[in-house]
């Protein structure tokens, strides 16, 4: 009688490609999208569309999140310059243009159940602001998506593009600046009313994502810039990953960066950021998964294979038909069992 172990049968995967891209403002020729800047002409929109095209032909995602959208049509001329085919192409509130921010945009092959965006706090999110008052509102509001896979996979994508960390100066209703931008002081006071706006939006992102995630097992992803690192307080008020080191059952609720969980570690490379800002990288644009695709979770449906950055062009120059952010994407695989 052979005692050897049986062999266990061999695992079958489906894979899911999702990415982030933040498009800097995409918009329409001829269309003002911020009062200092001057609008596209046509050469410079087509230049801009037809580069943006060619990077989502080389991320050739099934999930495509996307951030500072003015207009739909816009998005839907990149779509078009990529040659590449999709079921929907969604940007809520720039169906007709959008006024004051930008706002975020989702991009897929997956059947759509579901779309959603979110732009009140709940009560427990909202702060005053110094000097602004009451910040209720989260300024790009967030995507909530339910999408489901060819194999019947239900999933939850979150899009959000968090509050720079840009000063908020003072400014009357015309744009005239009411202080002294030159001023250290008041420069730092501006500071903190951004690091207040992101910190509040960062609190009502974490409830979006604690009734998603909270005694189920549909997996989450969010996808997005959230204008800090992954280890920022603000960007761990969303994911609460620290505190599974101390608590197994804070899994249920929590979010991973997809960069750490992935099951090719060899491929991590100090290459991994998104974002140039007076000569320091950044990882602003991420990828946070449920523990769904956290191979070592027990609920695990799959894993992140492997995450890549597409940051090359951030060394060619400042030119605005180009992003100046990378882009993120991530290959996920979800288990068919035997």
């Amino acid at each position: 009688m052979d005692a050897r172990p049986a062999t266990p049968p061999p695992v079958n995967w489906a894979t899911l490609t999702v990415a982030t891209c933040n498009t800097l403002n995409l918009a329409l020729p001829g269309r003002v999208f911020y009062d200092n800047q001057e609008p596209y002409g046509l050469d410079e929109y087509r230049r801009k569309t037809g580069w943006l095209g060619q990077q989502l032909r080389r991320l050739n995602a099934d999930v495509l999140a996307l951030q500072e959208v003015w207009d739909l049509a816009a998005l839907k001329d990149v779509v078009a310059d990529s040659g590449l085919s999709y079921s929907h192409v969604l940007a809520p509130g720039a169906e007709l243009g959008a006024t004051g921010t930008p706002r975020v945009a989702l991009v897929t092959r997956l059947a759509l159940e579901s779309l959603h965006s979110h732009a009140d706090f709940p009560p427990v999110a909202v702060v005053d602001v110094p000097e602004l008052g009451p910040h209720a509102r989260f300024e790009r509001p967030v995507l909530h998506a339910v999408l489901r896979s060819k194999q019947g996979l239900r999933l939850h994508v979150l899009v959000a593009h968090l509050k720079s960390k840009r000063p908020k100066f003072l400014q009357d209703a015309s744009g005239e600046a009411l202080e002294d931008r030159d001023d250290p002081g008041v420069a730092a006071r501006a500071t903190l009313r951004s690091l207040v706006m992101r910190a509040a939006e960062a609190c009502a992102l974490r409830t979006l994502v604690v009734g998603l995630l909270h005694r189920t097992r549909e997996p989450v992803l969010l996808l997005g810039d959230l204008n800090d690192s992954p280890h920022a307080v603000t960007t761990q008020m969303v994911a609460a990953t620290g505190a599974v080191a101390y608590d197994r059952q804070a899994r249920d609720t929590a979010l991973f960066h997809a960069y750490d969980v992935q099951s090719e570690p060899g491929l991590r490379r100090d290459v991994a950021y998104s974002h140039v800002y007076q000569g320091w990288p950044e990882t602003l644009d991420q990828i946070w998964v449920s523990e769904e695709f956290v191979a070592s979770s027990r609920f695990a449906l799959g894993d992140v294979r492997r995450v890549e950055y597409f940051n090359d062009h951030l060394h060619e120059g400042r030119d605005r038909t180009r992003s100046d952010h990378g882009f993120v994407r991530a290959l996920l695989r979800v288990r068919l069992g035997e």
